[in-house]
């Protein structure tokens, strides 16, 4: 899974934000869609990884092409389970919260 990069000109958040206040928000961007979207990432990366390594086990794939993809598979398996264990971490801290 590549995280994407996006270039944000002062513009093009002003115009966002217009968006947000008018409720032109796109269908499908909060945050559960996002979620899941990240998710199904990591999950395909590991599918690929894995489908690789199995053809070099047969000794139809490239090695490089292998250790390169179960690299980024490991990466992105990381990355999910950092954000999980910050995610859990602040559920945690707001509720130990006085009200």
């Amino acid at each position: 899974m590549s995280i994407p990069v996006i270039a944000v000109t002062p513009s093009a958040a002003a115009e966002a934000y217009k968006n947000i206040d008018t409720g032109a928000v796109a269908k499908g961007n909060d945050f559960g869609d996002v979620l899941q979207r990240a998710v199904q990432g990591v999950v395909d990366t590991n599918k690929q990884a894995e489908s690789l390594s199995t053809q070099a086990i047969a000794g139809a794939g490239n090695l490089t092409e292998v250790v390169a993809a179960v690299s980024k598979a490991e990466l992105a398996l990381q990355t999910a389970t950092t954000i999980r264990d910050r995610v859990v971490q602040a559920y945690q801290d707001i509720m130990r919260m006085p009200i």
